[in-house]
């Protein structure tokens, strides 16, 4: 991140403090943009006023960000008002610009 001019605030041990659902939920409803990586796939949300907004429900943002075992998914970035969960290379390619 260093190389990119990107300030690092905070760094989570994803091993020792897990995210649960509703947690998870609750964190990317504080963002404007929210981006998911799941392999080659990627989803992109957008959320106003805290709540998604188009088609998307809570429940479309919390499957996309949460792994098999309800947690938030790692890596995730929180950069500005956008949210980055998961990694696929397109996906880094468009934030790191």
């Amino acid at each position: 991140m260093e190389d990119h001019d990107i300030e690092v605030k905070a760094i989570i041990d994803a091993t020792k403090a897990t995210i649960g659902g509703d947690e998870a939920l609750a964190l990317a409803l504080q963002a404007s943009a929210i981006h998911v990586a799941k392999g080659k796939k990627r989803l992109d949300f957008t959320v106003r006023a805290g709540k998604p907004s188009g088609e998307a429900t809570q429940e479309d943002i919390r499957a996309a960000i949460t792994g098999p075992t309800g947690n938030l998914r790692a890596p995730t970035l929180f950069v500005g008002k956008s949210l980055y969960v998961g990694f696929n290379d397109e996906l880094y390619a468009d934030l790191l610009g």
